[in-house]
């Protein structure tokens, strides 16, 4: 009987774990260069078909090849507007937000959740009647009100609408003083943690990766941390003072070191760290990915994600 009921338990902690576990569908990883391969991660719950983008830089183009390879179904207009929820977007650059600006006009009613600063981006640079029409709900008149903005409190858990997630924001350094997002995804006990551009707080002269490695480290230790997504735009033969808020191989693996000394050295092997916004050219990426394997002291599980290739979590 007692075997009965431990293989019982084994069985419930395995169906509970792929119930709140997450897929992320890539429609863009890169850093720039190509417009059809900018950073947006569809995330969902494991069986469910309720989606927000993190970041939205590639959509339309995105949406198209997980059609293709029957990750998502309909036309990319249906799955826009039925399966696209909201957008989560880090900060106010191009290759993080075109694909939601340029498909705007055929999009449905939705959220787009951000810190303050980077919806008044959108609403004084983008969603303007200079540059674009005003789909959102505030700004320049008239206001069309298809988007609306939702503001996120840094370090205060909101809910992602028609979804059953929710987020929790975190503010980043992104060429100081200029700022990017962290977004801290959970669906019941369950948690992802995706990060917008950064750079190393060293270089950057702040603080404020260590102050997310000190919200994050106990959720990695409860085991409730599914994975990090977070940039590495250059290899480590970028000069400092030319990364512009971003990261390298070498400076990625020192903040996750000091992400394992709060969390413990442990808790980062074979943990999942998705290897995000690739800056593309020359022999960069493959420098890149020959520099992670290299040098990963902590034996993370390094992923590089590819456009349409699903992430289960």
């Amino acid at each position: 009987m007692k075997n009965i009921l431990t293989i019982a338990g084994i069985l419930l902690c395995q169906f509970s774990y792929a119930q709140t576990s997450f897929k992320v569908i890539p429609l863009g990883v890169k850093g720039g260069t190509d417009e059809s391969n900018l950073s947006a991660y569809m995330i969902a719950p494991q069986g469910s078909e309720d989606y927000v983008c993190l970041d939205a830089g590639t959509v339309h183009y995105g949406i198209q090849k997980a059609i293709q390879a029957k990750l998502l179904h309909g036309t990319a207009a249906e799955v826009l507007r039925q399966n696209v929820k909201g957008f989560l977007i880090s900060h106010g650059h191009l290759d993080h937000l075109a694909g939601m600006i340029i498909n705007s006009p055929d999009d449905s009613t939705k959220n787009i959740y951000g810190l303050d600063y980077c919806l008044d981006i959108l609403k004084d640079k983008y969603f303007s009647w200079k540059s674009w029409a005003n789909f959102a709900n505030e700004g320049e008149k008239p206001a069309l009100g298809k988007y609306h903005y939702t503001v996120l409190t840094p370090g205060t858990e909101a809910p992602l609408q028609n979804t059953a997630m929710q987020v929790t924001a975190f503010s980043l350094s992104h060429s100081n003083p200029y700022q990017s997002t962290a977004f801290l995804v959970r669906h019941e006990e369950a948690y992802i943690l995706y990060l917008g551009d950064t750079g190393a707080d060293s270089v950057e002269h702040s603080d404020k990766l260590h102050l997310l490695w000190v919200e994050v480290a106990p959720l990695l230790k409860a085991k409730k941390l599914k994975a990090i997504f977070i940039e590495v735009s250059f290899d480590n033969q970028q000069p400092d003072k030319q990364l512009f808020g971003h990261l390298t191989p070498h400076w990625l693996m020192l903040e996750l070191q000091d992400l394992a000394s709060l969390a413990g050295t442990e808790e980062l092997k074979g943990f999942p760290v998705v290897i995000t916004h690739i800056k593309p050219g020359g022999n960069r990426e493959q420098l890149i990915r020959e520099q992670l394997k290299a040098y990963n002291p902590l034996q993370v599980k390094l992923i590089v994600p590819e456009q349409a290739k699903l992430i289960k979590l």
